[in-house]
C-alpha cells in the first residue's frame, strides 16, 4: 500500500475517547517490547509516528492512527512484563476487552510474537481469548533478524505447535530492521479491510 498519510490521532482508555470516522481498523497486540510499535512505523514508513521504547509497558493506553484518511491501525497496550505498577497493569485487561466488546470498524487483529523464545503461556492465553471474539486473526513472529536462517523452522514449528496454529493460520516472519515480512502483512491487512 502506498501510504500518502499516517497520523496519531488520540489516546483513548473508555469508548467515549474512541474516534469516529477513522474507517476500518486493525489493531495489534502482543507481549510487552515485542515490536508492536516498531511494526507499525515499518508498516507505515514512519520513524517514531507509534512510539517505541527499551523499557516494557510503553504503550498503557489504546492509540489510534489513521493512514490515508480511511484506515485505522490501533496500538493496545502489551501483556505480560511491564515496569508499571501491578494496579495499572490490572486496569489492561478490561480496558481491551471493553475495545473488542464496543468497536464495530475492529476488522482484524495482528497478534505479535518474539520468534526467538517459546510462546509463553500469555501467548498462548490470549490467542485463545482473541479467537473468543471471531475477529480474523494473523500471528506474526518479530524480530526474525536476530536468528539465523538455518534456525528459523525449527522457531517457526515451535510457534506453530505451541499456539496451536494449522495451514489456514501461518506465521509471518518480520523484521522491523529489514523490512521483511512487510508486504505479506500488508497483503493480509487489504484482505481484511478492502483498502
Amino acid at each position: 500500500m502506498r501510504i500518502t498519510a499516517a497520523e496519531f490521532v488520540t489516546s483513548a482508555v473508555t469508548p467515549a475517547q474512541y474516534p469516529v470516522d477513522v474507517g476500518p481498523e486493525v489493531a495489534f497486540v502482543g507481549r510487552s517490547n515485542v515490536g508492536k510499535s516498531s511494526l507499525i512505523n515499518t508498516l507505515l514508513n514512519r520513524r517514531g509516528l507509534a512510539k517505541t521504547s527499551a523499557t516494557p509497558g510503553k504503550t498503557r493506553t489504546i492509540n489510534f492512527f489513521r493512514i490515508n484518511g480511511r484506515l485505522g491501525f490501533v496500538d493496545l497496550p502489551g501483556y505480560g512484563f511491564a515496569q508499571v505498577s501491578r494496579a495499572e497493569r490490572a486496569t489492561w485487561g478490561p480496558m481491551v476487552a471493553q475495545f473488542f466488546q464496543t468497536r464495530q470498524e475492529l476488522r482484524g487483529v495482528v497478534h505479535l510474537v518474539d520468534v526467538r523464545h517459546p510462546p509463553t503461556a500469555e501467548d498462548q492465553r490470549t490467542r485463545a481469548w482473541l479467537l473468543q471474539w471471531q475477529r480474523p486473526l494473523l500471528t506474526v513472529a518479530t524480530k526474525v533478524d536476530k536468528i539465523g536462517r538455518t534456525q528459523r523452522p525449527s522457531h517457526l514449528k515451535q510457534i506453530t505447535e505451541t499456539l496451536n496454529l494449522d495451514a489456514e493460520s501461518p506465521v509471518v516472519v518480520f523484521s522491523a530492521q529489514t523490512g521483511e515480512g512487510k508486504e505479506k502483512i500488508w497483503e493480509w491487512i487489504g484482505e481484511m479491510t478492502g483498502r
